[in-house]
């Protein structure tokens, strides 16, 4: 009977997971334009979760507008808090990964909470991890969801891109020879996830960066008939973007 037990007891990680969520909550952004004419002025784009020193936010590159409609003042935001008790934080562009679907914006003080990122190369096919982000944007208000994950595989990956432009000779020879690898991830994912942080239970690291799902179908299917697969860009990705930052503004 004591083996029984044993067997079916919770993992301590499982336990720490709800101390885990409220560590990395305040960390979780929503991802946005605003336009002070527009009804709603705030238009959802994605999820992203600030690093470094509380100014700099990850997210996806697919998710940032190609252009903004500077006639009507339009502006790529970042929104924290949670429910209708959020601050909207003006944001800017300051390093990009095309092949790598990832985004680093710096935003406007004050400083936000930060999460650390872990190595994503010690991350494990089985392990137990967890992401957290915006799934359905911010119809009934900025409340952010946690799923729970387990890391299938590690496969190549082509990021899709956003316009024939981006379709260079080659960036098209890089993925064809040399494809990005990334997370495939036993996972329920929807479109709003998109630059979710994903992260160890235990201690909050962040290890990848939710970019897409798997879908027979168009953005419908991914949220009526979602298929339970979606992949994440390993975190150690985001390191040459702070280093590139960091050269740039000679911190």
């Amino acid at each position: 009977m004591a083996a029984a037990l044993a067997l079916g007891a919770p993992s301590a990680s499982a336990e720490r997971l709800p101390d885990t969520i409220d560590r990395v909550k305040p960390s979780v952004v929503g991802v946005a334009t605003f336009q002070p004419t527009r009804s709603p002025r705030a238009d959802y784009l994605g999820t992203g979760f600030v690093i470094d020193d509380g100014r700099l936010v990850v997210t996806n590159y697919h998710v940032i507008p190609e252009t903004l409609d500077q006639e009507r003042r339009e502006r790529l935001v970042v929104i924290s808090g949670e429910g209708r008790n959020t601050e909207v934080h003006h944001a800017e562009v300051v390093a990009r990964s095309v092949d790598h679907d990832l985004a680093l914006l710096r935003i406007a003080a004050p400083s936000l909470p930060a999460l650390r990122l872990g190595s994503s190369d010690s991350a494990r096919v089985g392990e137990e991890v967890a992401f957290t982000g915006y799934p359905i944007g911010m119809i009934l208000g900025l409340y952010p969801a946690t799923h729970r994950a387990t890391i299938s595989a590690r496969t190549p990956m082509v990021i899709p891109a956003r316009s024939s432009a981006e379709l260079d000779e080659r960036r098209i020879r890089a993925l064809r020879n040399d494809p990005p690898m990334v997370f495939q991830l036993d996972a329920t994912a929807y479109p709003g996830n998109s630059g979710s942080p994903l992260f160890r239970k235990g201690s909050g690291e962040v290890i990848g960066v939710i970019n897409q799902v798997f879908v027979q179908g168009g953005r419908e299917a991914a949220i009526g008939q979602p298929s339970g697969i979606s992949y994440a860009i390993p975190s150690d990705r985001i390191r040459p973007l702070l280093q590139e930052y960091r050269n740039q503004s000679g911190n």
